[in-house]
């Protein structure tokens, strides 16, 4: 019986199997932000160091206001505590650190596949839930509480039960306007918010082959808001081209001898999955959420649902109290829903190709409510502003931030005021998580740049024609 990718790379690393089932698992890199700061210190007063420090990678997000250059720039309290004790942590410890005044420094999601932290065939994981991304390139990666971040800093292992084999197969060709943000829509919308509870989601089929490795990244980011542990993508020319050069990356004959290795690893034809999902990525639109779960979204060219068509009556009642906190109605038309401001950024869409979606949108025309374009890394932006497109944004009245998690996450100031309104790139749009009171709507990063330059959600393909 054949094997499928997750299963090769997780047989490659269990040490030792339990008889309730759960196996320890060598951890090939840890990823931490200043979240879990606290981790330190608690290892310290047990009296144990972390045991291969160089396996570590330190990445300041969450706590960093996007206007900010540096520490010192950051308001003082719990925030700048957060990101000054990663910063002796690292000093003190020995792990690599990637602080503000880096410019490598950035999002951990967007870091770790930059400087080749990431590779196929590894096991990566990080006190954050969206550690899902990293599967892109043909790795296991998934986050982890704040105990098992204790663990992993103590042992570089891990206790896990394994997951349950998902396939979802994207056929066809995506059409123009149409990107990774709004497959993943599309495939949640499908299989629901827990359709990929207790499984590892492996996303495959000609749409995800012909995909960027960003598009690829924006489909694993969100495979956790599908309930999966993880989602993972086989590695091919185009990751290995990707991964080549980094900085963690191989080189010379450990080169050679790692390709040879990533060419092993996508699944067998004869793979056993427990599940199995297929879309036409030819039918698929660009997308909108409507509700407070990934879930309830639709085409921009739909209307919102009515949850009196709905026969179970718990589903229903969620859509009615959705509708309810986000003030829309059944049957509105999406194009009709004004906002108030647009968030282009987060781990989810704020690679270079995002950066350039939006601008390709924004170009010559004036936003029409308060937008925030945040590259997700030092490098993005360094990037984006040699090719103009930060006087695209900016020329346009738009503000372009400084590297970090911004409006995704409402706790380093950019905060939506209750009753707003926002077009957002992220990938949640729960209750309060932009601001309380605020009512967040995902969508891709042309589909945000479509929104600031109209004022209302309109449908990208009818301002941008394709070439």
């Amino acid at each position: 019986m054949g094997k499928t990718i997750f299963e090769k790379i997780w047989d490659e690393h269990v040490i030792v199997k339990r008889e309730d089932g759960d196996a320890l698992l060598y951890i090939d890199r840890h990823m931490t932000h200043d979240l879990h700061f606290r981790a330190f210190g608690a290892l310290k007063a047990e009296g144990m160091p972390i045991k291969e420090p160089d396996k570590l990678f330190g990445v300041p997000d969450h706590s960093v206001p996007t206007t900010a250059k540096t520490v010192d720039e950051i308001p003082p309290g719990e925030m700048r505590e957060a990101v000054e004790v990663l910063a002796a942590a690292a000093d003190e410890l020995g792990f690599t650190h990637y602080s503000m005044t880096d410019e490598r420094h950035g999002i951990v999601h967007v870091v770790g596949p930059e400087q080749g932290i990431t590779l196929p065939g590894l096991t990566l994981v990080c006190g954050d839930s969206h550690t899902s991304t990293h599967g892109a390139l043909g790795c296991i990666s998934f986050g982890i509480g704040s105990t098992e971040v204790g663990h992993v800093l103590a042992t570089q292992t891990l206790w896990q039960r394994k997951p349950k084999q998902m396939r979802i197969d994207v056929t066809g060709n995506l059409g123009f306007g149409v990107s990774g943000k709004d497959v993943i829509l599309a495939i949640i919308r499908k299989i629901k918010a827990a359709g990929g509870s207790g499984h590892a989601i492996e996303f495959a089929g000609s749409a995800i082959e012909a995909m960027s490795m960003e598009g690829r990244m924006t489909v694993c980011n969100m495979s956790i808001e599908a309930g999966a542990r993880s989602g993972i993508i086989s590695p091919d020319e185009k990751a290995i081209k990707y991964c080549q050069g980094r900085s963690y990356a191989p080189t010379g004959a450990e080169w050679d001898k790692a390709v040879a290795y990533w060419l092993t690893l996508p699944s067998d034809p004869d793979a056993v999955y427990d599940k199995k999902v297929t879309l036409d990525g030819s039918v698929i639109a660009p997308m909108v959420t409507w509700g407070n779960s990934p879930q309830w979204a639709v085409s921009v060219d739909e209307m919102i649902p009515d949850p009196a068509t709905e026969n179970d009556p718990l589903v229903r009642a969620d859509m009615e109290a959705a509708l309810d906190y986000m003030d829309l109605k059944p049957g509105m038309a999406i194009s009709d829903i004004k906002v108030d401001t647009v968030f282009i950024g987060a781990c989810t869409n704020s690679r270079i190709e995002d950066m350039r979606a939006a601008a390709a949108v924004v170009r010559g025309r004036r936003a029409q409510v308060r937008t925030l374009i945040v590259p997700g890394s030092g490098i993005v932006k360094k990037e984006a502003e040699a090719e103009g497109l930060d006087k695209i944004f900016t020329d346009a009245g738009m503000e372009w931030r400084e590297p970090g998690c911004s409006m995704c996450v409402a706790m380093n100031g950019d905060i939506l005021a209750p009753g707003q309104r926002s077009a957002s790139t992220s990938n949640r749009n729960f209750r309060g998580r932009q601001g309380l009171g605020s009512r967040t709507h995902l969508v891709s990063p042309a589909m945000a740049a479509a929104a600031s330059v109209t004022g209302y959600f309109t449908d990208v393909r009818k301002l941008v024609k394709a070439s």
